[in-house]
């Protein structure tokens, strides 16, 4: 970068920095009132009463119903609700035993409790387990998985990127697995649970398990503390099952719009449904919370372009809502996107700008401004509902929280309850989304588009490429 480059590039921050103080100005009856609402409470206390919102389930529909009427009390016009069609997926019951040989030779059967994940086909399989450890292609790669069990953790290295479950499942599918476990990290006998494909059923039973039940399953697998010989014939051999259906239904996006009915428009993006197994509190209730928080604050703002807000359906089975949403608006008209997916949940706010540097400079504006932290992030990743945006060349923020731990804590389990929210943060983290998204629309802020061959170079250098091509999501026009 030449002198002169980086004088307007601090030049062009500061000025931003300034925008962001003078539009906090002019909103502070807005934002002052935001600190002592206590909607986004009352809101989220109405959504995780409703228990299931699975992706096609009844409490989906009327969680929409819920999120449609917190939108029109925030003050947004024209909400209405899109449905779309979706493979919809049902949970039964899943059983795994264990067999093994005691001391005295004589055959011995154990059952754990185990969860069905998303898109597992009904069926049994038989076998012997292998531990791969974290589930990385290289610990794959290195342990015999053909017509065995792999068995896998929720977490993966430090110092390296979070390899998601759908890699680890795809890699070791691929790889001659004939089933996949995946062994929570956490303590407290909970099976996790998180979808296995992007809105198809997969090709292998898959189940989650716990921290507790994973170290069983581990002295069991070949190799472990569990065999009693080097003969095959007494190694432990494994059942797993699953009962579950994938039949046709339908989901919804819910939309409601703020400021001026303008061509360009910036989205402001989260999911409201969730897993089945737990009422979904942080994941991403805390989400859609906050997004129905700063549309208030929206509401109020004197934007210069059109702000469309989406609840949209069916993140947590492949991204299915925002899939239908970037299908049908006219991407060339859509400035930017705000995703929130995971802010709200803990005291800082994390903005991942998945390789825009503009998008990235949006947070730090904000960040400077309020003096609040931000960590911004620019890696790239295809597992929120960003991806769909992205991929297709649009400049986005996904908001996150820092908890401080890897992974996704009580996510995915049965903890993710009410009891474990801080509405504080949804408040303030509102806040800061009504902010950001307001500068993304100021018509001073250039967000360019991503080009296709940077960003697929992006995800190559953060290690992508093997575990997206496992999962399928690899895009073809970027080979």
């Amino acid at each position: 970068m030449t002198d002169d480059a980086a004088d307007g590039t601090r030049t062009d921050a500061a000025e931003a920095v300034e925008r962001v103080r003078e539009r906090s100005a002019e909103l502070a009856p807005a934002l002052g009132s935001t600190w002592t609402d206590d909607e986004p409470w009352r809101f989220l206390t109405d959504l995780t009463a409703i228990g299931s919102r699975m992706a096609g389930s009844e409490g989906e529909r009327r969680a929409a119903d819920l999120v449609a009427d917190a939108f029109e009390d925030a003050g947004l016009a024209d909400v209405r609700t899109e449905a779309f069609d979706l493979p919809a997926w049902e949970r039964g019951s899943a059983s795994l035993d264990v067999t093994v040989s005691g001391r005295d030779g004589e055959p011995t059967t154990r059952s754990f409790e185990s969860l069905a994940l998303p898109y597992s086909p009904a069926g049994s399989v038989s076998g012997e387990l292998v531990d791969v450890g974290y589930g990385t292609p290289s610990e794959i790669d290195e342990r015999d998985v053909a017509g065995r069990i792999a068995v896998a953790s929720t977490t993966t290295p430090s110092g390296g990127r979070f390899v998601h479950r759908m890699e680890k499942f795809g890699y070791a599918i691929d790889s001659g697995a004939v089933g996949f476990v995946f062994v929570n990290h956490l303590d407290g006998q909970l099976p996790p649970t998180g979808s296995l494909t992007f809105g198809a059923e997969a090709e292998a039973v898959a189940v989650g398990v716990s921290k507790e039940t994973g170290a069983w399953l581990r002295e069991y697998a070949v190799g472990g503390e569990g065999t009693v010989s080097a003969d095959s014939d007494a190694v432990a051999q494994v059942e797993l099952s699953v009962e579950a259906s994938t039949t046709p239904g339908e989901s919804r996006n819910v939309v409601g719009t703020a400021g001026p009915d303008t061509d360009e428009r910036v989205l402001l993006l989260a999911h409201y449904d969730a897993h089945d197994i737990a009422e979904g509190a942080l994941d991403n209730g805390c989400g859609i919370a906050t997004v129905a928080t700063a549309a208030e604050i929206l509401s109020d703002a004197d934007l210069p372009i059109g702000v469309d807000v989406v609840a949209v359906g069916a993140e947590e089975v492949g991204l299915l809502g925002a899939e239908h949403l970037a299908e049908r608006v006219a991407l060339d008209r859509v400035k930017g996107v705000v995703n929130v997916d995971g802010a709200g949940r803990f005291r800082d706010l994390v903005a991942l700008a998945h390789a825009s540097t503009a998008a990235a400079s949006v947070a730090e504006a904000v960040s400077t401004a309020t003096r609040q932290p931000i960590e911004v992030d620019a890696q790239p990743h295809p597992f929120s509902d960003q991806w769909p945006f992205v991929r297709r060349g649009v400049p986005a923020l996904q908001l996150h929280s820092d908890s401080g731990d890897r992974g996704r804590g009580w996510g995915h389990t049965h903890a993710d309850t009410r009891d474990k929210v801080d509405d504080r943060n949804v408040r303030e983290h509102a806040v800061l989304v009504a902010l950001l998204v307001a500068e993304f629309a100021a018509p001073e802020r250039d967000l360019p588009r991503l080009d296709r061959d940077e960003l697929a170079a992006a995800f190559r250098e953060a290690d992508f490429e093997t575990g997206m091509r496992a999962a399928d999501l690899w895009p073809a026009d970027w080979d």
